[in-house]
């Protein structure tokens, strides 16, 4: 079990999360964030962090936003397990579901 970061992250990138983790296990994709399961300590620092709230236990995770699961899955298929998001930077990558979201994050 892992962190997942779900719908309010898309576009909008706080990084807070990132800051927070000891442990350098959130990557940055094009649109969103992501959590490393296999890096992830669970130690929870970047939940409390999000100004969004986005980020949720595995289990927690609502069940609108169960696909964020499967993309979070998808973005580390591709990127593995580097060791740590600061050798890596931001990527351009998102899943196939991230990418054909709208445009979100924006109020008009």
């Amino acid at each position: 079990m892992t962190y997942i970061i779900a719908e309010p992250c898309v576009d909008v990138l706080d990084r807070a999360c990132v800051e927070e983790c000891p442990v350098d296990c959130i990557y940055e994709g094009g649109r969103m964030l992501y959590i490393q399961p296999d890096e992830c300590v669970d130690c929870g620092a970047c939940e409390p962090v999000c100004p969004v709230e986005a980020i949720f236990y595995e289990d927690d995770v609502p069940d609108d936003w169960e696909p964020y699961v499967s993309a979070n899955v998808d973005f580390f298929d591709k990127l593995g397990s580097p060791g740590g998001a600061s050798k890596v930077g931001k990527t351009e990558y998102d899943p196939p579901f991230i990418k054909g979201l709208p445009p979100m994050g924006e109020e008009d």
